[in-house]
C-alpha cells in the first residue's frame, strides 16, 4: 500500500542499532506522547461523534489555530480534497487582517463552529483572533457557536469550563507540531465528515512496521541525511497539487525539531518542499547544476482517483509534444517524476521514492506518522531535544517586552 524505494546506500545495520534502540526507549518511555496516539484515539473518535451530532444547523467550521494547531489539519484538507466533505473548513492562522476580513464576510455566524486551538492555551495569535471573532459577532452565549482544543488545565480550558463550552484535550506530552492525530487534528476533520478512523489506521499501520516490526530503513535514512557530508537541505518532492499543504505542514515539522543548538554548536537540516511537476521549472535547476547540499524524497501516487487521457490530436507547429498521445494526465505526472529523480541520481544526489497507492484517510494518516518518526529518527541521530523550540519562545517574549513599555 505504501513503498518506499532508495537510490543511496544504506550504512551497516550494526553501527545504527544504537540509534534503533535509543528510538524504541523513547517511544516506550511514553514520555513523548504523539508515538501512542493512533492507539488511543478511538475513545476520543466516539466521543467527537457523539459531539458532532448535536451540531445541527451548523454548515461551516473555522478552526483557529496557529502552527502545530493549524497547519497539520491544513495538510490533511489538502490531501483529502473538499469532495467528502460535509461542512465547509475555513482556517484564520494568521493575525493577518485580510484573512480575517475574507474568512468572516464570507461566513453566517448562527451556521457556523469556532474551534479555538491553542495547547498552552495562551497563544497570542490564537486568542486575539478570539477576541476579535466575539467582538464583531457579540454572541450573548458562546456554548453553541465555540469549541475549544488545549491541553489540560490551562487557562483557555477554564476559560471554557466557565462559560459552559465544550472541550478537547491534547495529551500534555504531545507536542504541538506532533499532535495532528490528537483532537486538534481529529475534531475538525471528523466533524467536517471525514474518516478519521482510516487516518488512524493508515497512522497504526505506520506504526506496526516502523516500530513494531522493527523495520530499519527509516532509522538507515534518518542516518543517512544527519551523517552526510554535504547535504544539509532535505527537499520533499511531491507530484500531485494536494501535497502542497502537506510540505507547509512537513517544513515546520522539521524546522522546528532539528533546528537547535547542541551546546555551542549550531545543528540542523534545512527543508525544502517542492511540488511536481510545477518546480521541475524553478527550483529543480538548482538541484541538478548547484551546490550538491541536498537530498531529495519524491511522493507519487498511483490512482489519483480522478484522471483525463490525454487526447490524440497534433496541433500544427507543435507535433514536439505528442508523444505523450494516448497517456492518462496521472500517468505522465509520474513519468514526470520518475525522470526527475533518475536524473537527480545520475548527478549523485541522494534519493528516494514514496509511492502510495492512493490518497485517502489511511494513506494520509500513514504518511502523516511517517514523517514524525522520521523527524524523531533524524533528532536522535543530531544529538538534540527534537521537541522543544527554544528559539520560538525568545522572539515571544521580547514582543511581549516591546508591547509592555
Amino acid at each position: 500500500m505504501v513503498e518506499n524505494s532508495f537510490k543511496f546506500n544504506f550504512t551497516k545495520e550494526e553501527l545504527i542499532a544504537a540509534y534503533a534502540k535509543r528510538m524504541n526507549d523513547e517511544y516506550e518511555s511514553g514520555e513523548i506522547g504523539y508515538y501512542h496516539l493512533p492507539d488511543l484515539g478511538e475513545e476520543l473518535v466516539s466521543e467527537i461523534y457523539a459531539y458532532e451530532k448535536s451540531l445541527q444547523g451548523i454548515k461551516n467550521v473555522v478552526l483557529v489555530g496557529i502552527g502545530g494547531s493549524s497547519l497539520g489539519v491544513k495538510a490533511l484538507k489538502s490531501m483529502l480534497g473538499a469532495k467528502k466533505s460535509k461542512r465547509e473548513l475555513y482556517f484564520l492562522d494568521n493575525v493577518d487582517p485580510n484573512s480575517f476580513e475574507s474568512v468572516v464576510s464570507t461566513i453566517n455566524f448562527d451556521e457556523t463552529l469556532f474551534i479555538i486551538s491553542s495547547k498552552s492555551g495562551n497563544t497570542i495569535e490564537t486568542i486575539t483572533i478570539f477576541k476579535c471573532l466575539l467582538d464583531r459577532f457579540g454572541p450573548s452565549s458562546l456554548s453553541r457557536n465555540f469549541l475549544i482544543i488545549t491541553d489540560p488545565g490551562t487557562n483557555l480550558q477554564n476559560f471554557a469550563t466557565q462559560n459552559g463550552i465544550k472541550f478537547f484535550n491534547i495529551p500534555s506530552n504531545v507536542g504541538g507540531r506532533f499532535s495532528v492525530l490528537s483532537a486538534i487534528g481529529l475534531a475538525p476533520l471528523a466533524i467536517c465528515g471525514y474518516d478519521v478512523k482510516q487516518l488512524l489506521a493508515g497512522a497504526l499501520a505506520c506504526k506496526r512496521r516502523y516500530i513494531d516490526e522493527k523495520d530499519a530503513s527509516l532509522i538507515a535514512k534518518a542516518y543517512h541525511y544527519a551523517t552526510h557530508r554535504s547535504a544539509s537541505i532535505n527537499v520533499v518532492f511531491s507530484y500531485c497539487d494536494r501535497f502542497f499543504e502537506f510540505n507547509d505542514w512537513y517544513v515546520q515539522l522539521w524546522a522546528e525539531s532539528l533546528g537547535k543548538k547542541r551546546g555551542y554548536k549550531r545543528v540542523g537540516l534545512t527543508p525544502v518542499g517542492l511540488v511536481g511537476s510545477r518546480d521541475q521549472h524553478s527550483f529543480l535547476q538548482l538541484i541538478m547544476d548547484g551546490v550538491k547540499d541536498k537530498s531529495v524524497t519524491f511522493i507519487k501516487i498511483n490512482d489519483a482517483g480522478v484522471d483525463t487521457n490525454i487526447p490524440d490530436i497534433s496541433l500544427q507547429g507543435l507535433e514536439g509534444c505528442d508523444f505523450v498521445s494516448g497517456l492518462s494526465l496521472n500517468k505522465l505526472l509520474n513519468l514526470q517524476c520518475d525522470a526527475t529523480a533518475m536524473a537527480l541520481v545520475q548527478e549523485g544526489v541522494s534519493v528516494d521514492i514514496i509511492t502510495l497507492d492512493t490518497l485517502d484517510e489511511w494513506h494520509a494518516g500513514w504518511l502523516v506518522f511517517y514523517y514524525e518518526l522520521l523527524t524523531s529518527a533524524t533528532g536522535i541521530m543530531l544529538g538534540i531535544n527534537t521537541y522543544d523550540q527554544p528559539g520560538v519562545e525568545i522572539g515571544k517574549r521580547i514582543l511581549k517586552t516591546m508591547l509592555l513599555k
